[in-house]
Protein backbone atom coordinates (compact mmCIF):
# COMPACT_ATOMS: atom_id res chain seq x y z
CA UNK A 1 0.00 0.00 0.00
CA UNK A 2 1.32 3.44 -0.91
CA UNK A 3 2.36 5.70 1.90
CA UNK A 4 1.19 9.20 2.61
CA UNK A 5 -2.17 10.83 3.30
CA UNK A 6 -5.46 9.22 2.45
CA UNK A 7 -6.71 9.69 -1.08
CA UNK A 8 -9.22 12.53 -1.15
CA UNK A 9 -11.13 11.47 -4.26
CA UNK A 10 -13.37 13.88 -6.13
CA UNK A 11 -14.66 16.84 -4.23
CA UNK A 12 -18.33 16.48 -5.10
CA UNK A 13 -21.42 16.66 -2.91
CA UNK A 14 -23.60 14.75 -5.36
CA UNK A 15 -21.85 11.36 -5.29
CA UNK A 16 -21.88 9.20 -2.22
CA UNK A 17 -19.09 6.96 -1.05
CA UNK A 18 -19.74 3.22 -1.06
CA UNK A 19 -19.20 3.13 2.70
CA UNK A 20 -17.63 5.27 5.36
CA UNK A 21 -14.27 3.47 5.15
CA UNK A 22 -14.22 2.71 1.41
CA UNK A 23 -10.75 2.71 -0.09
CA UNK A 24 -9.55 3.74 -3.52
CA UNK A 25 -8.44 0.52 -5.24
CA UNK A 26 -5.73 0.10 -7.86
CA UNK A 27 -6.15 -3.07 -9.90
CA UNK A 28 -2.57 -3.86 -10.64
CA UNK A 29 -0.07 -6.41 -11.96
CA UNK A 30 3.51 -6.14 -10.82
CA UNK A 31 5.06 -6.60 -14.27
CA UNK A 32 2.65 -4.40 -16.24
CA UNK A 33 4.46 -1.27 -17.38
CA UNK A 34 1.13 0.61 -17.61
CA UNK A 35 0.33 -0.26 -13.98
CA UNK A 36 3.92 0.62 -13.05
CA UNK A 37 3.35 4.15 -14.40
CA UNK A 38 0.33 4.62 -12.17
CA UNK A 39 2.15 3.24 -9.13
CA UNK A 40 4.93 5.80 -9.65
CA UNK A 41 2.44 8.66 -9.94
CA UNK A 42 0.62 7.50 -6.79
CA UNK A 43 3.91 7.35 -4.89
CA UNK A 44 5.12 10.73 -6.14
CA UNK A 45 1.86 12.31 -5.01
CA UNK A 46 1.94 10.54 -1.64
CA UNK A 47 -1.45 8.91 -2.03
CA UNK A 48 -2.68 5.84 -0.17
CA UNK A 49 -4.53 3.21 -2.19
CA UNK A 50 -5.39 -0.45 -1.82
CA UNK A 51 -3.57 -2.62 -4.37
CA UNK A 52 -5.47 -5.59 -5.79
CA UNK A 53 -3.38 -7.78 -8.08
CA UNK A 54 -4.89 -9.02 -11.33
CA UNK A 55 -2.67 -11.85 -12.59
CA UNK A 56 -2.39 -11.59 -16.36
CA UNK A 57 -1.25 -15.19 -16.89
CA UNK A 58 -2.83 -17.32 -14.17
CA UNK A 59 -5.95 -19.35 -15.14
CA UNK A 60 -5.92 -17.91 -18.64
CA UNK A 61 -5.62 -14.37 -17.31
CA UNK A 62 -7.65 -12.95 -14.43
CA UNK A 63 -8.21 -9.80 -16.48
CA UNK A 64 -10.60 -11.80 -18.69
CA UNK A 65 -12.79 -13.04 -15.84
CA UNK A 66 -16.35 -11.63 -15.66
CA UNK A 67 -15.83 -9.83 -12.34
CA UNK A 68 -12.91 -7.83 -13.72
CA UNK A 69 -14.45 -7.31 -17.17
CA UNK A 70 -17.38 -5.64 -15.41
CA UNK A 71 -14.91 -3.05 -14.16
CA UNK A 72 -12.74 -2.77 -17.29
CA UNK A 73 -14.25 -4.17 -20.51
CA UNK A 74 -10.86 -3.83 -22.22
CA UNK A 75 -9.47 -6.57 -19.97
CA UNK A 76 -6.39 -4.49 -19.21
CA UNK A 77 -4.60 -3.22 -16.14
CA UNK A 78 -4.46 -0.82 -14.48
CA UNK A 79 -7.89 0.28 -13.36
CA UNK A 80 -8.53 2.70 -10.52
CA UNK A 81 -11.76 2.27 -8.56
CA UNK A 82 -12.67 5.42 -6.66
CA UNK A 83 -14.27 5.45 -3.23
CA UNK A 84 -17.72 5.95 -4.76
CA UNK A 85 -17.34 2.92 -7.07
CA UNK A 86 -16.50 4.81 -10.28
CA UNK A 87 -13.78 2.99 -12.23
CA UNK A 88 -11.17 4.80 -14.32
CA UNK A 89 -9.13 3.00 -16.97
CA UNK A 90 -6.05 3.68 -19.13
CA UNK A 91 -2.88 4.65 -17.31
CA UNK A 92 -2.46 8.15 -18.77
CA UNK A 93 -6.09 9.03 -18.11
CA UNK A 94 -5.72 7.81 -14.52
CA UNK A 95 -2.57 9.90 -14.04
CA UNK A 96 -4.27 12.98 -15.50
CA UNK A 97 -7.08 12.41 -12.99
CA UNK A 98 -4.58 12.17 -10.13
CA UNK A 99 -2.97 15.37 -11.39
CA UNK A 100 -6.32 17.16 -11.27
CA UNK A 101 -7.28 16.06 -7.75
CA UNK A 102 -3.77 16.26 -6.26
CA UNK A 103 -1.95 18.91 -8.34
CA UNK A 104 1.25 18.89 -6.27
CA UNK A 105 3.82 17.81 -7.02
CA UNK A 106 3.10 18.67 -10.64
CA UNK A 107 3.70 15.94 -13.19
CA UNK A 108 2.74 18.11 -16.14
CA UNK A 109 4.72 21.38 -16.25
CA UNK A 110 2.83 24.65 -16.13
CA UNK A 111 4.73 26.04 -19.11
CA UNK A 112 2.66 25.12 -22.20
CA UNK A 113 5.67 24.18 -24.35
CA UNK A 114 7.16 21.96 -21.67
CA UNK A 115 3.72 20.48 -21.00
CA UNK A 116 3.35 19.59 -24.70
CA UNK A 117 6.84 18.09 -24.84
CA UNK A 118 6.20 16.11 -21.68
CA UNK A 119 2.97 14.70 -23.07
CA UNK A 120 4.66 13.95 -26.40
CA UNK A 121 7.27 11.74 -24.72
CA UNK A 122 4.62 10.06 -22.56
CA UNK A 123 2.52 9.34 -25.65
CA UNK A 124 5.53 8.17 -27.66
CA UNK A 125 6.07 5.53 -25.00
CA UNK A 126 2.52 4.66 -23.98
CA UNK A 127 0.94 4.77 -27.45
CA UNK A 128 3.78 4.00 -29.88
CA UNK A 129 6.09 1.54 -28.11
CA UNK A 130 4.07 -0.21 -25.44
CA UNK A 131 1.05 -1.38 -27.52
CA UNK A 132 3.32 -3.20 -29.99
CA UNK A 133 5.12 -5.28 -27.36
CA UNK A 134 2.41 -6.09 -24.83
CA UNK A 135 1.09 -9.48 -23.80
CA UNK A 136 -1.94 -9.71 -26.06
CA UNK A 137 0.02 -8.68 -29.18
CA UNK A 138 2.58 -11.39 -28.40
CA UNK A 139 -0.23 -13.91 -27.88
CA UNK A 140 -1.77 -13.01 -31.26
CA UNK A 141 1.58 -13.26 -33.06
CA UNK A 142 2.30 -16.68 -31.57
CA UNK A 143 -1.23 -18.10 -31.62
CA UNK A 144 -3.07 -16.71 -34.64
CA UNK A 145 -0.06 -16.08 -36.88
CA UNK A 146 2.09 -18.98 -35.64
CA UNK A 147 5.21 -16.81 -35.41
CA UNK A 148 8.18 -18.39 -33.67
CA UNK A 149 9.14 -17.13 -30.18
CA UNK A 150 12.56 -15.88 -31.36
CA UNK A 151 10.90 -13.81 -34.07
CA UNK A 152 8.46 -12.33 -31.57
CA UNK A 153 11.35 -11.35 -29.31
CA UNK A 154 13.04 -9.71 -32.30
CA UNK A 155 9.78 -7.85 -33.06
CA UNK A 156 9.65 -6.53 -29.51
CA UNK A 157 13.29 -5.40 -29.46
CA UNK A 158 12.84 -3.65 -32.82
CA UNK A 159 9.93 -1.51 -31.66
CA UNK A 160 11.44 -0.84 -28.25
CA UNK A 161 14.72 0.37 -29.74
CA UNK A 162 13.14 2.39 -32.53
CA UNK A 163 10.94 4.17 -30.01
CA UNK A 164 13.56 4.74 -27.33
CA UNK A 165 16.11 6.04 -29.83
CA UNK A 166 13.61 8.76 -30.72
CA UNK A 167 12.84 9.50 -27.06
CA UNK A 168 16.60 9.87 -26.45
CA UNK A 169 16.54 12.84 -28.84
CA UNK A 170 13.29 14.32 -27.54
CA UNK A 171 14.25 14.78 -23.89
CA UNK A 172 16.41 17.49 -22.32
CA UNK A 173 17.80 15.95 -19.10
CA UNK A 174 18.14 18.37 -16.21
CA UNK A 175 18.43 15.83 -14.51
CA UNK A 176 14.95 14.42 -15.26
CA UNK A 177 13.45 14.34 -18.75
CA UNK A 178 12.52 18.03 -18.84
CA UNK A 179 13.02 19.57 -15.44
CA UNK A 180 14.63 19.44 -12.04
CA UNK A 181 11.67 17.34 -10.84
CA UNK A 182 10.04 14.25 -12.37
CA UNK A 183 7.24 14.73 -14.88
CA UNK A 184 4.81 12.48 -16.70
CA UNK A 185 7.62 11.75 -19.18
CA UNK A 186 9.78 10.21 -16.43
CA UNK A 187 6.78 8.32 -15.05
CA UNK A 188 6.40 6.63 -18.46
CA UNK A 189 10.10 6.24 -19.24
CA UNK A 190 11.17 4.17 -16.23
CA UNK A 191 8.65 1.34 -16.80
CA UNK A 192 9.59 1.25 -20.49
CA UNK A 193 13.26 0.83 -19.62
CA UNK A 194 12.22 -1.99 -17.28
CA UNK A 195 10.40 -3.65 -20.19
CA UNK A 196 13.37 -3.08 -22.50
CA UNK A 197 15.60 -5.07 -20.17
CA UNK A 198 12.99 -7.82 -19.84
CA UNK A 199 13.19 -8.30 -23.59
CA UNK A 200 16.99 -7.97 -23.74
CA UNK A 201 16.96 -4.73 -25.73
CA UNK A 202 20.41 -3.06 -25.53
CA UNK A 203 20.41 0.37 -23.89
CA UNK A 204 24.08 1.34 -23.63
CA UNK A 205 23.82 3.58 -26.70
CA UNK A 206 21.13 5.70 -24.98
CA UNK A 207 23.15 7.64 -22.37
CA UNK A 208 20.62 10.43 -21.86
CA UNK A 209 17.87 7.97 -21.00
CA UNK A 210 20.19 6.14 -18.63
CA UNK A 211 21.13 9.38 -16.86
CA UNK A 212 17.46 10.19 -16.38
CA UNK A 213 16.84 6.67 -15.10
CA UNK A 214 19.63 7.04 -12.53
CA UNK A 215 18.12 10.31 -11.30
CA UNK A 216 14.67 8.74 -11.00
CA UNK A 217 15.89 5.66 -9.17
CA UNK A 218 17.49 7.89 -6.54
CA UNK A 219 13.94 8.82 -5.50
CA UNK A 220 12.09 6.60 -3.05
CA UNK A 221 8.82 6.99 -4.95
CA UNK A 222 10.30 5.22 -7.97
CA UNK A 223 11.92 2.45 -5.96
CA UNK A 224 8.70 1.77 -4.00
CA UNK A 225 6.83 1.36 -7.28
CA UNK A 226 9.41 -1.09 -8.67
CA UNK A 227 7.90 -4.40 -9.85
CA UNK A 228 10.19 -6.45 -7.61
CA UNK A 229 8.83 -4.67 -4.52
CA UNK A 230 5.15 -5.41 -5.19
CA UNK A 231 3.24 -7.91 -3.08
CA UNK A 232 2.41 -10.02 -6.15
CA UNK A 233 5.97 -10.07 -7.52
CA UNK A 234 7.16 -13.49 -8.71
Amino acid sequence: MAGGPEFEGRKSNVRRRRSAGAAVILYDYFRSSAAYRVRIAIELKGLAVEHRPVHLLRAGGEQSMPAYLAKNPQALVPALELDDGVVLTQSLAIIEYLESVRPTPRLIPQDPILAARTRAVALAIACEIHPLINLRVGAFLSGELNIAPDSIEGWRRHWILEGLQAVEKLIAPSPFCFAAEPTLADVCLIPQLFSARRFAAPLDHLPRLLRVEAACLDLEAFTRADPARQADAE
